[in-house]
């Protein structure tokens, strides 16, 4: 009768019956890897300690696709069974006992951890990891369940050029003839998806927060130049949320890398965050696409999400929501209090799109959207900040994560922490803002009115209507997110003196919004092409180009060594319109076109590869060459991507 009951439950698992994590709990695991590019393979030994807490027959650890050897339980060999998606451990397992479960591997990831350039001689040769979610079991035999907190010690062997960056404290680095061996130690414990590695050719540089933790910053050695305006304001930033949260920062140290080709724009990985390559910029871009909201919003998350972690789906918001209002309280101790403001109002347009889309859900739904979770999820907690009072809010806080350290949490969790700290019943504002899919705009617009006069004028005012009152705010006005808003609702109604502020931002708004250039205002238009700012000046060489054509050869020489983002904004719009001007230097048309093929190249991350396909697609100019690249990137890791390169080879093949 056992037999046949254990059969049942080999067969479909604990989450028929109940969480694995009602009779099992994972303490510590000693990782030891190896990772073998050229195969795409990783090998590796697994050392877990656990703790049974009921009687049960079989545990189970989440491992896809990974092939096992040597499995012992406490130093004998073990009785397992491997469906390619668990192993299963077979045992008369009782509770108040630790047993050791040991085992060698061998894994060829399908996603979780990415072999970057390797195929490419010259490229950006790289290996990292992305596990959120329940994916890392497709590189390590972990536990997917996020229930599950563990204490993970990393050991990684590989080629000695390169550098292996981990969680938690580097306590050895062996040098070997061609390898070296790095060994990373947590003290504390986290969810399993949160474990992560990054290997590439990285210099770094380490500032130390106030509180004495290393900040470890990491950049390509050929960035260098790069460093400063990347991780500007991270110092700053770090004391800011470890004062204003109230709880010292939880891990040994805090290391930040980027990577070419990363599926977000950051990922929060304990002690480690990894962050994609298109966020390491120069100064001039700085103004126009920094990395400091994704820092602010990714070191949040160190306390929101890794120190304290959702239960489910459900309480999503718990942390993404957190996470995005923590960092724009770290934005407005960087950028000002009008900054912090206008953000929060165009979360509200953001919201109120997706509610005229009849797309509105309540914040404990776990199927809404990132704008739900992120956006509307910050705007409960500044509007409770307000209803509660500072004091309360931050003691709750406080309170909330120290309770529920290296553990899970629901939403009520919180709740009762910010009911007990302010003495208020708050069930009606709960229900009202979290439990309801209703979205409460006017009383949004109200608060903004309340804390901001510029949004209060603004909100007042309908510039289409009274072009000339504006026009006054505009010259007047301190606040440049309102000047910026002016100049879009005005239009063509700008006039020359609106072109005579040092406002890059504003600048930026009259260049976007003027795409019909009158002649009377060409020459303060022209002087765009100067400014700070590399969408300005694609968006202002654009429409230049187009309003005037008399003078695209001038327009062309002034920006010909204009080069952009990473992604090669400004030089490949550059190219297309040189292409398109018979009379600019046709006698380096080829020289243009292939410039421009060559940025389809897999050496380049995918937006530059993006940008180029496009507008090869647009010239009708994708040679065989270009198809070949096309045909690479439909096996790109990043699903958007290739996807659109599919898209593409289909239309050009039919």
């Amino acid at each position: 009768m056992k037999y046949f009951g254990l059969s049942i439950f080999l067969l479909f698992g604990f989450h028929g019956y109940t969480q694995q994590t009602d009779y099992v709990d994972f303490k510590t695991a000693q990782i030891t890897i190896g990772i073998i590019p050229d195969s795409l393979k990783v090998t590796g030994m697994v050392d877990y300690q656990f703790n049974i807490l009921k009687p049960v027959d079989s545990i189970f650890i989440d491992a896809v696709n990974i092939k096992l050897d040597k499995v012992s339980l406490n130093g004998k060999k073990a009785r397992y069974r491997n469906d390619f998606k668990k192993i299963w451990i077979k045992y008369k397992f009782k509770p108040h006992k630790t047993y050791q479960l040991a085992f060698n591997y061998e894994a060829y990831p399908k996603k979780a951890l990415y072999f970057i350039d390797w195929e490419n001689e010259n490229g950006n040769k790289q290996i990292w990891t992305q596990g959120q979610g329940k994916y890392t079991s497709n590189w390590l035999p972990s536990i997917d369940d996020m229930n599950d907190k563990i204490e993970f010690d990393l050991t990684i062997t590989f080629d000695k050029v390169y550098e292996v960056i981990a969680n938690g404290k580097l306590i050895n680095q062996q040098i070997n003839e061609s390898t070296t061996i790095w060994h990373y130690d947590m003290e504390k414990p986290m969810s399993s998806y949160l474990v992560a590695l990054a290997i590439g050719k990285y210099n770094k540089k380490v500032e130390y927060s106030k509180t004495g933790i290393p900040l470890e910053m990491y950049y390509y050695p050929q960035d260098s130049l790069k460093f400063e305006p990347t991780y500007r304001y991270t110092k700053q930033i770090f004391d800011f949320l470890e004062e204003e949260i109230g709880v010292p920062y939880p891990w040994q140290n805090y290391k930040q890398m980027p990577v070419k080709d990363f599926l977000y724009a950051g990922m929060e990985n304990t002690s480690a965050t990894i962050f994609s390559d298109a966020f390491v910029i120069d100064s001039i871009a700085f103004i126009d696409k920094n990395y400091v909201n994704v820092n602010a919003h990714e070191l949040a998350h160190q306390w929101f999400g890794d120190l304290i972690t959702e239960i489910s789906g459900t309480h999503h918001w718990l942390q993404e929501g957190f996470a995005t209002y923590y960092a724009l309280l770290a934005e407005r101790e960087v950028f000002g209090n009008d900054y912090y403001y206008w953000q929060l109002y165009e979360y509200t347009q953001e919201l109120l799109e997706q509610d005229k889309a009849g797309n509105s859900t309540s914040l404990l739904d776990s199927k809404s959207s990132s704008t739900t979770f992120y956006k509307k999820g910050a705007w409960i907690l500044h509007m409770l900040r307000a209803k509660v009072g500072d004091n309360a809010f931050k003691t709750a806080v406080s309170n909330y994560l120290l309770k529920h350290q290296f553990k899970n949490v629901e939403t009520n969790d919180f709740i009762y922490e910010i009911e007990k700290a302010s003495g208020l019943d708050l069930k009606s504002f709960f229900k009202n803002w979290l439990e309801s899919k209703e979205l409460y705009y006017n009383e949004m617009l109200d608060n903004l009115k309340l804390n901001s006069t510029s949004i209060a004028q603004y909100l007042k005012y309908d510039c289409k209507e009274t072009p000339e009152v504006c026009k006054l705010f505009l010259l007047h006005q301190r606040d440049s997110f309102y000047k910026e808003k002016i100049v879009e609702d005005l239009g063509r109604n700008i006039s020359k003196s609106t072109f005579l502020t040092k406002d890059i931002k504003v600048r930026q708004a009259i260049a976007k919004t003027l795409t019909t250039i009158p002649s009377d205002l060409k020459k303060q238009y022209e002087s765009l092409l100067e400014d700070k700012s590399y969408i300005t000046i694609e968006v202002a060489l654009y429409n230049l180009w187009v309003n005037f054509p008399e003078n695209r050869n001038e327009y062309l020489h002034r920006t010909e060594g204009v080069i952009g983002f990473n992604n090669k904004n400004v030089r490949m719009l550059w190219l297309v319109l040189a292409l398109n001007t018979p009379e600019f230097e046709h006698e380096n048309n080829q020289k243009y076109f292939e410039e421009l093929r060559g940025y389809t190249n897999p050496y380049y991350d995918y937006e530059t590869r993006l940008n180029a396909f496009q507008y090869l697609n647009v010239l009708q100019a994708c040679d065989d060459l270009c198809k070949e690249n096309l045909k690479q990137a439909t096996k790109h890791h990043f699903w958007q991507f290739s996807k659109f390169a599919k898209d593409m080879l289909n239309q050009i093949n039919n």
